[in-house]
């Protein structure tokens, strides 16, 4: 009975609520080429799982497929998840190893305003969420289209051409 109830009280504590979420964290600097290298790395990965989960959204709004609820629901609480990750996976600060990634420094230089656009995706993919489980079907091209804009908010500060 014990077992049962630390799991469930630890599947509780992995759903994070839309509301009254801060994703506020303080950045460091990295103290040597292998942990930047590491960071770099993990960083990069979170990226490309909020890619591939974005590129079937911004299909289904261009009206390059339909639209498809399952796909829609699972891919925004992936995003909502990969979101609260991301100013944790953006707290270390490589650019004095010439990390060679896309990252501009200003990220950690305008570490308010990061955060705060990582808090505009996490919240745009739980409105997202929320939009798909009322089956909101007016709103989907515009829920995605939030969850775009803010991406492209934060690549248009943050991310090197």
């Amino acid at each position: 009975m014990k077992k049962m109830f630390k799991v469930a009280l630890l599947s509780a504590a992995l759903v994070v609520p839309a509301a009254g979420v801060s994703l506020h964290v303080h950045a460091q600097e990295a103290t040597s080429e292998k942990q930047a290298g590491n960071v770099i790395t993990f960083r990069q990965s979170l990226f490309q799982l909020i890619r591939s989960n974005m590129g079937p959204l911004g299909a289904m709004a261009r009206g390059q497929m339909p639209f498809d609820e399952a796909v829609m629901a699972k891919n925004a609480e992936r995003l909502t998840q990969l979101a609260a990750m991301v100013p944790d996976y953006m707290a270390v600060d490589t650019t004095k190893f010439n990390d060679g990634s896309d990252a501009k420094a200003d990220i950690w230089q305008n570490r308010d305003d990061f955060n705060k656009k990582a808090q505009a995706l996490y919240d745009a993919s739980a409105g997202l969420l929320a939009t798909v489980e009322a089956k909101d079907t007016d709103s989907y091209r515009k829920a995605i289209g939030a969850v775009g804009a803010s991406c492209k908010a934060c690549h248009d500060d943050y991310k090197a051409d």
